[in-house]
């Protein structure tokens, strides 16, 4: 598959398939802020969004929602925090890379945030290449930031400017 054509577009209710199908991958189980075990799990998860950031279906082609962008935890400083998914049949094609430069492009044009972070594990270079690609710039390493079964992971912040 070539992504021809990658748009943004607000969650339907309608999408709540894709985002159970999305949260059964052990790699984005442990991504969600609860459980998403059931239609109506994905249901709370859409609309989980609305008062805390802006989360955006991610398609290609002819609408098939293949992931999600999203920004969160914006702050009275105009900075906002970064996260994406893809499902792990459309990985390796640049999606996620595309989608997050759309948002960014969205989050300071629209938005009117100056500063973008994100970040990723540090054995997750898959999720390095999208920011990197994407243009944000690499800030450091968050030693033990986060825990996942137990296990303690380093985490690589980067951030993008609206000045970059």
């Amino acid at each position: 598959m070539t992504p021809i054509d990658i748009r943004l577009r607000e969650w339907r209710a309608d999408d709540a398939p894709v985002v159970l199908s999305a949260f059964e991958t052990p790699d984005l189980r442990r991504q969600s802020p609860f459980p998403v075990i059931t239609l109506k799990d994905a249901m709370g998860w859409i609309t989980s969004w609305t008062g805390v950031g802006h989360a955006f279906a991610v398609t290609v082609g002819g609408g098939t929602v293949v992931g999600n962008v999203a920004v969160a935890g914006i702050d009275a400083h105009d900075n906002g925090w970064v996260s994406y998914w893809v499902l792990p049949a459309h990985r390796g094609f640049g999606i996620a890379t595309v989608a997050t430069r759309e948002l960014a492009r969205w989050a300071f044009g629209e938005r009117g945030l100056f500063r973008l972070e994100l970040g990723h594990r540090t054995d997750n270079p898959a999720s390095c290449r999208v920011a990197t690609k994407a243009g944000f710039l690499a800030e450091g390493i968050e030693r033990g930031k986060l825990r996942h079964e137990g296990v303690r992971h380093d985490v690589e912040r980067h951030a993008r400017l609206a000045t970059d």
